[in-house]
């Protein structure tokens, strides 16, 4: 999630409220969208041998013997679909990180009277596939190109080229980045290079600016008061010893859940123990 779909996670532990029913742990990936609400991007459940006791899911060991298999159910389905688009989206359309997009570029005529800026696009995209940049042609100059341009945003392209007469005379093209929504002059024989580059910091910027908007959601806490008045909007990061079973109850009565536990240094616990903080949103 973090190195493909450009998402930071809080990675935790499910409470015994919101874990799995019938496992012993559940373990989880949540995502805070752009609205503050929390995502359950993926979960993995260790199912011990419940289970296999109730299903008669067995092996023989090496030692001849009949025993219980340890199970375990995990996964992340389309929902991570819906994430990435609340995560990144905007209200242009979609937003691709550069290493999921299926179209990572594409290079727009803008206009071409005489075909001379249809040849020089087309020969710079196969410059650009030459370097493994999944790179699409729109030589279709007799539609406006303000209607072409608003259909790449929607469908979340991360780079634009946009090459017409005027910039061909120039050498130049304009160079947009649908994350940014920021555009650059660059020279025509320069933009191999450039693009070269740009994809990885691209996916780097987006994963960054994810990360701050979803730092920014939350807020430590230390009451259920101030949980509740927190996590209408964003995210209350709060000692589960302040919340413990009652309180996880209480602030389901205000449509707020526990989305998981986790120790102050980041990593999971091994049990619902009283030192670690939990994660109170709204969520999907």
């Amino acid at each position: 999630m973090r190195s493909v779909l450009a998402m930071p996670v809080i990675v935790g532990r499910k409470t015994a409220k919101e874990r799995f029913a019938g496992a012993a742990n559940t373990m989880t990936c949540e995502g805070i969208m752009r609205d503050g609400k929390a995502l359950q991007m993926a979960t993995s459940h260790e199912l011990g041998q419940r289970f296999s006791l109730a299903f008669d899911i067995n092996f023989l060991s090496a030692e001849g013997v009949t025993e219980l298999c340890w199970t375990t159910s995990w996964g992340s389905s389309t929902r991570m679909l819906g994430g990435l688009i609340m995560c990144h989206g905007d209200d242009f359309g979609l937003v691709l990180p550069p290493v999921l997009a299926p179209i990572q570029m594409v290079v727009v005529v803008v206009k071409d009277t005489g075909g001379d800026v249809g040849r020089a696009a087309s020969a710079l995209v196969d410059d650009l596939k030459a370097i493994g940049v999944r790179v699409r042609l729109d030589g279709n100059a007799e539609q406006g190109f303000g209607r072409r341009a608003t259909d790449w945003d929607l469908q979340g392209v991360p780079i634009r080229l946009e090459m017409g007469p005027r910039e061909l005379a120039e050498n130049s093209a304009m160079l947009y980045r649908r994350d940014t929504r920021n555009k650059n002059k660059v020279a025509i024989d320069g933009v191999v290079d450039e693009v070269a580059g740009l994809t990885t910091q691209i996916q780097a910027d987006m994963l960054e600016a994810a990360t701050a908007r979803r730092d920014a959601f939350i807020t430590d806490c230390t009451t259920l008061d101030q949980v509740r008045e927190v996590a209408q909007a964003g995210v209350a990061r709060v000692p589960w010893k302040a919340v413990g079973a009652s309180g996880e109850d209480s602030l389901a009565a205000s449509g707020l859940t526990v989305r998981c536990l986790q120790k102050g240094d980041g990593t999971l616990p091994d049990t619902d123990e009283a030192d670690t903080l939990a994660y109170v949103a709204r969520a999907y």
